[in-house]
């Protein structure tokens, strides 16, 4: 069976060293600019003789940058290379702390069991 997220991290790995990411978190000290994806769904969709074989996955990639949301890094072209499709976008708000800009994308993905 194949892992929505080493898919994720493959596609991702395309624009990194460049870029740093993350799953979930990112831990230590934060770059100007970084990258993090997480699961956000994964409904089946579709089965046979009580077996699912596919489901559908949205991963959501959360882009942080200190300079503005102008300039990101390529995730999209990354995210459609490795076979996902772009879904809604959005902006985070500016973090207080840290002064990063984000902005989440969301991307889908049909795959067979």
């Amino acid at each position: 069976m194949t892992n929505i997220f080493t898919i994720t991290k493959d596609a991702l790995t395309a624009i990194s060293p460049a870029v740093s990411f993350a799953h979930d978190v990112f831990l230590g000290t934060l770059p100007d600019t970084y990258l993090v994806y997480t699961l956000i769904s994964s409904p089946p969709e579709q089965s046979a003789d009580n077996v699912e074989t596919q489901r559908s996955y949205r991963i959501q990639v959360s882009i942080f940058s200190k300079a503005g949301l102008a300039n990101l890094p390529d995730v999209d072209t990354a995210m459609l290379a490795a076979g996902f499709m772009k879904s809604n976008f959005r902006e985070i708000p500016r973090d207080k702390e840290t002064a990063h800009f984000g902005l989440a994308k969301d991307y889908t993905i049909l795959l067979s069991s």
